[in-house]
């Protein structure tokens, strides 16, 4: 019977995958594999018997070893057994010299590179849609806003390549951070490699080439997991990120604003009363689940206050907190995907916004003209806010007000006033910036 989400309506198959019981048993039978090559390689056990481990531990299964543990109330023990037991007597070298968590956390290592794996590849599918997004948008002006007010025009090319922009920074930082959280470790029990002696250096290096791996510096019997807390804070902020774009999207798609839209399917349903609804409901998922993203975040900072050498309060919230967070993150990747792929603009509803307060959102544009042609800047300022109070109060046209004022008129024909209060005139180097930036982030998409 299925009772988280995720089992059930979200997460993409492929990361389920990763973080299931199956994956992570087997991602600890093939450290356990691991460990028994690199002694071979460093002359500590036989090569056959390594061979046999290599070959013997795959067929290991995860229903056995769950009745060993139920016997013994040790979950690591009871794969060591269940690996032990189809490796004849060659099982006698299983976990040699190990400790529990450098199976444990080295299996986490393999399993955190599958993470970063998939979602590396969604953040380079949503970086090529927001470029695509920006480009196809360059040109299209609309209201820029501060403090929910209307302000002047900004284009929804660079609204789309500000948030690429964003997406780009999370791939070179998971890029970055990747030799610090794909690690493993073979350091024993309290993280002095007694049971090996000198030889642990060599183990530890040959077993985390075999993984792939990053072998850790140093430890106790436990990776640090300050590693662990960068990558669910990773996760937390490109949660953030997709939060960030949801929630723009549901503003602009207010009914009283209307300038985007989720694609809406022929036979959706968008409420059981209310037959006219057309709502935001995966942005809106999208919002909600990120909250769930960041929650994780605290928990996995408070993981690493461990005592002394180690204690166990870190494995039944790690237990949680790594498919949890990773599916989460994937799905709502997915999401966001989706959603500006079939994101709908009403250009009307831009356009009519745009011109929404008759030229008084164009003040600035005067302003500096006014400035450029010789008044003061602070007098300039001031007649142009007189003019636009004036304006808003008796819902006239800017352009209008300032005609009949002598001041501004002295240094602005009816004509150029028509041309300042333009607003795809006054969108500055807006199209050259989304221009540049699709130029210098392609390359990430290929």
């Amino acid at each position: 019977m299925a009772i988280h989400p995720i089992e059930y309506r979200y997460g993409t198959p492929e990361m389920r995958a990763v973080w299931s019981e199956e994956n992570r048993f087997r991602s600890i039978v093939e450290a356990e594999a691991a460990l028994a090559e690199a002694e071979a390689a460093c002359g500590l056990i036989p090569s056959a018997d390594a061979e046999v481990i290599r070959k013997s531990a795959q067929t290991a299964s995860l229903d056995r070893a769950r009745e060993i543990e139920a016997e013994i109330s040790h979950d690591m023990m009871a794969v060591v057994k269940a690996v032990a037991e189809v490796c004849g007597t060659a099982g006698r070298w299983v976990h040699y010299g190990a400790t529990s968590n450098d199976m444990l956390d080295s299996a986490t290592g393999l399993q955190v590179k599958e993470s970063l794996a998939l979602i590396e590849a969604k953040l380079v599918r949503l970086l090529g849609v927001l470029l695509d997004r920006s480009m196809e948008t360059k040109t299209l002006a609309s209201a820029g806003r501060t403090h929910g007010q209307i302000g002047v025009p900004t284009t929804y090319g660079l609204r789309f390549s500000i948030w690429a922009a964003e997406v780009a920074r999370h791939i070179e930082r998971l890029r970055q951070m990747r030799p610090r959280i794909e690690v493993g470790q073979l350091t024993g029990a309290v993280g002095t490699q007694a049971a090996l002696g000198r030889d642990g250096f060599c183990v530890q290096k040959k077993m985390m080439e075999i993984l792939g791996l990053t072998p850790v510096d140093v430890s106790n019997q436990l990776v640090g997991r300050d590693r662990y807390a960068e990558y669910f804070m990773f996760l937390a902020n490109v949660a953030t990120t997709l939060d960030k774009i949801g929630i723009g999207i549901r503003m602009m798609q207010r009914s009283e604003i209307g300038e985007l839209e989720e694609a809406f399917g022929e036979k959706q349903v968008g409420s059981s009363t209310m037959p006219h609804k057309r709502n935001p409901i995966k942005s809106e998922q999208v919002c909600g689940l990120a909250r769930i993203v960041r929650a994780q975040v605290e928990p996995a900072l408070q993981n690493n206050l461990l005592w002394d050498e180690r204690d166990l309060t870190n494995s039944s919230p790690e237990r949680l907190l790594f498919p949890e967070a990773s599916v989460l993150c994937d799905h709502i990747l997915e999401v966001m995907i989706r959603v500006l792929t079939g994101i709908r603009f009403n250009e009307a509803n831009i356009r009519r916004n745009l011109m929404l307060l008759h030229g008084v959102n164009m003040a600035e544009s005067v302003m500096i003209d006014l400035t450029r042609k010789g008044m003061d800047r602070q007098e300039a300022h001031e007649l142009v806010r007189s003019a636009s109070m004036k304006a808003l109060e008796e819902r006239r046209d800017l352009a209008e007000v300032l005609a009949g004022d002598d001041v501004a008129a002295g240094y602005c024909t009816k004509e150029e006033l028509r041309d300042l209060l333009d607003p795809d005139r006054y969108i500055g180097t807006a199209v050259e910036q989304v221009e540049r930036l699709v130029e210098k982030l392609s390359p990430l998409c290929r």
